[in-house]
């Protein structure tokens, strides 16, 4: 016997990021020939989901740039300069939506102003309902994945190296990568 679907009313409230199962990523190519991943590991997020009219939800995440990483401790600590995020003056990036809009019944666009480096930009980022469920200890829990790809340059990052063949060594477009798993507060 197979448990009801959630209908998007049923969604409706209070939700909390739990970050030990969501993913806030970043790639930006090298060199112009591969591409580097990576993801930020401190942050925190909160929205607001309205299932009865989906374009009033609403979302805040807040990340601490200084948890930045690739995998890669000397890239990580030149990331964490003034040449990149310079979180020792800026340490916070943050995400505040303000407005939803539904493409279809599992795709919904949030806009919203993102803040990186002291910088604040309107953005759009496309998400997909990945579904939702209840989770062994009782929590509904919803999950959505989406991505953006953003410009470094617009939020004053524009530290580069040229190659001797020609191009430059990191790529000006970045792509945020969005794993979201969220639980309804109580």
């Amino acid at each position: 016997m197979t448990a009801p679907a959630f209908t998007l009313s049923d969604l409706t409230g209070d939700y909390t990021l739990d970050p030990a199962h969501s993913r806030i990523g970043f790639v930006a190519r090298h060199a112009m020939v591969t591409k580097v991943r990576g993801a930020f590991n401190v942050f925190e997020g909160s929205a607001v989901l309205d299932g009865d009219n989906p374009e009033k939800s609403s979302a805040k995440v807040v990340i601490k740039a200084a948890s930045i990483d690739t995998r890669n401790e000397q890239r990580d600590g030149h990331l964490r300069t003034n040449d990149f995020l310079d979180p020792e003056t800026y340490p916070e990036i943050t995400f505040v939506s303000t407005s939803a809009v539904v493409v279809d019944e599992n795709n919904y666009e949030l806009i919203g102003d993102l803040t990186v480096k002291g910088v604040t930009k309107s953005i759009t980022i496309p998400f997909a309902f990945e579904g939702a469920a209840k989770d062994p200890f009782g929590n509904t829990r919803v999950g959505f994945e989406g991505s953006v790809t953003i410009n470094r340059k617009d939020f004053g990052i524009t530290w580069n190296a040229a190659l001797e063949t020609g191009g430059v060594l990191v790529s000006d477009k970045i792509v945020l990568e969005f794993e979201v798993s969220a639980i309804k507060n109580a």
